[in-house]
């Protein structure tokens, strides 16, 4: 929202997880470069002193393996204050308003559950703290398309769009951000990004863990819900999406909306759940839970673009390795008389690594000295061309504060994500074991037939 600066940044939920991995070292990174200029007040139910969450904010940021310079934390502590309370107790909010006495554009940033996001801001409302402030909201926004509607029905009684912004921390990422910047700015990329070049499109997402200490989070969710409806799909309407006819944030959306309002409903016939061995066992699951721990599913796009190109996603814990790229594969050149052993030649394809170590892979095919067709694969990492990207709370929180909207999702392809998913919701296909270590249950390869097949992510070297 072009022209506003927030003037206080108010955090619930600041004793949580995300606090310690992700908000407390952005904070900190943005002091230190001396983009922090508001005050900070730490909001949750744990009673503890200033001081007190002052000690588990050094201690998140010595943990995340930044070097804590005196100086810069004694700035940041200044900026901080916290406020105990109940998130539900309008005395709470009164309290707040003291603090916020002098505010006038503040940004509430909501890491709690969705269930109170809701309840939140219609206490601020109450309270009369929103005025022309913004609130940002963690995903899921929802747990279904029944209830992102909902949510966002409530949220809208007291907030307008441009008030509103839904945190994915994917959108953050370098390489997400560059996915734009790579198609239109090059027309060698331009011209191939289409269905006359693009056999298939493969979107991996693979963690080499568990849900071990997240047992009662992730047995309520599963991976559909936790990566697909949001980091994935967002990915894949950046990677589908027509160019932007403008610079603003509307018109980013704009055009990623148009992919995903463009994808039919998925079909539960193409789609595969697993579950990984000993999945049942860890504490706080149910030992008779049907959750997935993995998902492959087919997808399509009804557009000029892409109609035809098959769209496939897997996503997974316990899996070999811990990658997520997007791949496209592109179709294969005429078998012409003077290649030798023409058919096998292996398709080029385009590979996108998003992590570890993010970068772009173009390969190619070329003979050796024996003759034989070998792929020639030219890489480029991100961090050594273009140098070492901020990390995407850093980048989110401080284009939170700025009014940059552009890395946010919007209500409209959140709800879109959800009628895309919603069969798949309502009536999930069954769930097949997989052994730790393994990519899935065999039905997962079974969805490619006809396709080339699932690629092995590119990974780093050493």
């Amino acid at each position: 929202m072009a022209g506003w600066i927030a003037d206080a940044l108010v955090i619930f939920g600041i004793t949580g997880d995300l606090a310690r991995k992700m908000t407390f070292p952005a904070l900190y990174r943005l002091e230190r470069r001396g983009a922090l200029t508001c005050p900070v007040v730490g909001v949750a139910a744990t009673a503890l002193s200033t001081q007190e969450l002052l000690v588990r904010a050094r201690t998140a940021i010595e943990e995340s393996g930044e070097p804590v310079d005196e100086a810069v934390f004694a700035r940041l502590a200044r900026r901080l204050t916290y406020l105990a309370g109940d998130v539900t107790d309008p005395q709470l909010y009164k309290v707040l308003a003291a603090q916020l006495a002098r505010a006038r554009r503040p940004l509430y940033y909501l890491e709690m559950p969705p269930s109170l996001a809701a309840p939140i801001v219609d206490r601020l409302d109450a309270a009369g703290l929103v005025g022309d402030g913004r609130v940002a909201v963690e995903k899921p926004f929802g747990h279904d398309l029944a209830s992102a509607r909902e949510l966002s029905d409530r949220l809208h009684q007291v907030l307008d769009d441009r008030q509103l912004l839904l945190v994915d921390h994917f959108l953050g990422k370098e390489p997400v951000i560059e996915i734009e910047y790579l198609r239109f700015a090059n027309f060698a990329m331009a011209q191939l990004w289409d269905r006359d070049s693009v056999e298939v499109v493969q979107i991996t997402m693979a963690e080499n863990f568990g849900v071990e200490g997240r047992g009662p989070f992730y047995d309520a969710v599963g991976t559909l819900r936790d990566v697909v409806q949001n980091h994935l799909l967002q990915v894949l309407a950046l990677v589908a999406m027509d160019p932007p006819i403008g610079a603003s944030a509307d018109d980013l959306r704009d055009k990623k909306a148009e992919v995903l309002k463009a994808m039919p409903p998925a079909d539960a016939r193409h789609c595969v759940r697993g579950q990984y061995d000993g999945y049942t066992q860890l504490p706080g699951v149910d030992p008779e839970s049907d959750t997935e721990t993995f998902v492959a599913l087919r997808l399509g796009i009804d557009s000029w673009r892409w109609a035809g190109v098959p769209i496939f996603i897997r996503a997974g814990k316990q899996l070999p390795v811990r990658a997520t790229e997007v791949r496209l594969v592109l179709r294969n050149t005429p078998r012409l008389r003077f290649l030798p052993n023409a058919a096998r030649v292996e398709a080029n394809q385009v590979v996108l690594r998003i992590t570890p170590e993010p970068g772009l892979r173009l390969q190619l095919a070329a003979l050796d000295e024996h003759h034989a067709w070998r792929p020639v694969r030219l890489d480029s990492l991100f961090a050594q061309e273009l140098g070492v990207p901020q990390a995407p709370y850093e980048r989110l929180l401080y284009d939170a504060l700025t009014g940059d909207d552009r890395l946010f999702a919007r209500q409209d392809a959140a709800r879109e994500s959800w009628r895309i998913l919603q069969p798949l919701v309502a009536y999930p296909p069954p769930v097949h074991r997989y052994p730790v270590g393994s990519w899935g249950p065999p039905g997962a390869d079974a969805l490619l037939s006809g396709h080339p097949p699932w690629q092995p992510p590119w990974l780093p070297r050493g």
